[in-house]
């Protein structure tokens, strides 16, 4: 069946969602249930144990295959993009987890009966982008389905952020359908329509006036990948819910809000001034009270963790579970600063906290936070203090959770079949740079050429200077060169001395990390 009338042509099956083109090859962390567990124990809630997963929505499937092949949770999903469904399926394969993944939609999906019940749902970039009959079904299936004491992962576009540029993408997605010519790609349509909306901005109309930032804000959006653009803004259903209305429309599901899955918005201090921390404690009811804090730090874009039946851990309880967390620090130490990201001007860890704390992870060993407390105790550091800096840690990509030793051995053939994948890959295609790690059970972002680093390491070869040559015959075989200060180096010599000068630096800071996370 063709909908007439729409510049998207598109059959039933899509639903309004873009599915001429296919979504980006991301990565997303809070889909890994290990993520929800330091999370969940600072927040004071018992953290469950997670068996089976579900994933709705996987898009590419890279998150998830990750996430299988780098733990003992059994998961199934779903995609209603076939070309999706059969590139992660071949993924699977590949890693033998025992993953589950079909290309059904959701309404298909969350009616099968040979589903099993799950510990963590998870759903990244879906909710704001599908209908309100899919998002019935959706809760549907998570009231269903959801453990009792299980979590749901959810992100979604959420209000006050997106008061802006919401009628920005109404008229993106307006041109798009109306004005585009017959018969042009999603890509093309996408091209025309921000600069018809460029143009629009040029003659200084009432609505600019009264939004100057749109500006920038949209010159930023722009210079983001195409195919992510096109399902962030072109598709036919986009809401961004207030927090307050997903507290009302999970409430079916017997589900009430966790904590957040971005670490740092646990840490106060980071984004709210004493003032605005102070008005919030003054707000008694918790949901409202986080609704406010959306409107203090202008959220656009929540990243949530949801539980069916929270458990409140006591103080010892919580101190407890909290020591037996592992973590190992996965950049080179040189690279870690104290001062980290914040909408407040000069926030850092405390350098009698940061100093000490680095000095330790620096082995890039893993260290439950009971060792490192231990360590530091002639240097003071209290569990409350050490805890909020591995949080910022966590949150900067410094540090990261790991697995328990005899999760990590039973995932280790798995993670390396998958790795070994991406690996052969490398040499023809750059579109996934990510690998798993079977420490953390989670993907590790590394590029083109340290992947063929590491491919090189793994056939025994471990001389630099080899991995140089080879490397870049291989880019220079498609006719790539590195850019330096905006341009191209042109001779061979100056190209395969950048390549040798990556193949170093790699050897002396990444290869440990590597070692550490078991990666080879």
């Amino acid at each position: 069946m063709v909908i007439l009338g729409m510049i998207f042509i598109m059959s039933d099956w899509t639903a309004g969602y873009i599915a001429d083109i296919g979504y980006t090859f991301g990565y997303y962390p809070e889909l890994n249930p290990l993520a929800a567990k330091l999370a969940f124990l600072f927040s004071g809630l018992s953290y469950p144990k997670f068996s089976s997963a579900c994933e709705l929505g996987f898009g590419q499937g890279l998150s998830v295959n990750i996430h299988a092949a780098g733990s003992s949770v059994q998961w199934c999903g779903t995609d209603f993009n076939p070309s999706h469904a059969a590139f992660a399926q071949d993924l699977a394969s590949i890693s033998g987890a025992e993953t589950k993944l079909y290309d059904d939609s959701f309404e298909i999906f969350c009616s099968r009966d040979d589903l099993p019940n799950f510990d963590f749902i998870g759903l990244h970039g879906i909710w704001s982008w599908v209908s309100e009959e899919n998002q019935a079904t959706i809760v549907d299936f998570i009231r269903r389905k959801l453990n009792v004491g299980g979590v749901l992962y959810i992100s979604y576009n959420t209000q006050p952020g997106w008061s802006a540029m919401a009628p920005v993408r109404h008229l993106l997605s307006e041109h798009a359908e109306v004005m585009a010519a017959p018969g042009r790609g999603i890509l093309s349509r996408v091209d025309a329509a921000f600069d018809f909306v460029s143009s629009f901005l040029n003659v200084n109309p009432g609505f600019l006036r009264a939004n100057p930032a749109i500006v920038d804000k949209l010159k930023r959006v722009k210079g983001q990948n195409q195919r992510y653009l096109a399902h962030e803004y072109f598709n036919r259903d986009w809401r961004p819910t207030y927090f307050a209305e997903m507290v009302k429309l999970l409430e079916p599901a017997k589900l009430s809000f966790a904590c957040s899955a971005s670490y740092s918005d646990h840490i106060s201090a980071l984004h709210l001034t004493q003032e605005q921390q102070n008005f919030l404690k003054d707000i008694p009811d918790d949901d409202f009270r986080e609704s406010v804090r959306d409107f203090i730090v202008n959220r656009h874009f929540r990243r949530d963790y949801w539980v069916k039946g929270a458990r409140k851990l006591s103080g010892q309880e919580q101190l407890k579970e909290l020591r037996k967390i592992r973590i190992l620090l996965v950049v080179n130490k040189d690279d870690v600063d104290s001062k980290v990201k914040s909408s407040i001007v000069g926030a850092n860890i405390q350098e009698a906290v940061f100093t000490p704390l680095m000095a330790a992870l620096a082995k890039h060993q893993v260290f439950s936070l009971s060792e490192l407390e231990i360590s530091l105790q002639e240097d003071k550091v209290t569990m409350k203090s050490l805890v909020q800096a591995v949080m910022i840690l966590i949150s900067e990509g410094y540090v990261a959770i790991a697995q328990d030793e005899e999760l990590l051995n039973n995932c280790k053939e798995r993670a390396a079949k998958f790795n070994q994948h991406i690996l052969d890959e490398t040499e023809s295609s750059d579109d996934i740079n990510f690998i798993v790690s079977p420490v953390t059970g989670s993907g590790i972002h590394v590029n083109r050429f340290e992947r063929l680093f590491i491919k090189y390491i793994k056939l025994g070869i471990s001389d630099p200077n080899e991995w140089s040559k080879r490397a870049w015959a291989l880019l220079s075989s498609y006719n790539q060169r590195f850019l330096k200060d905006g341009k191209a180096l042109e001779s061979d010599e100056d190209n395969l001395a950048e390549m040798l000068r990556r193949a170093n630096e790699f050897l002396s800071k990444r290869v440990p990390i590597m070692e550490a996370l078991q990666i080879i």
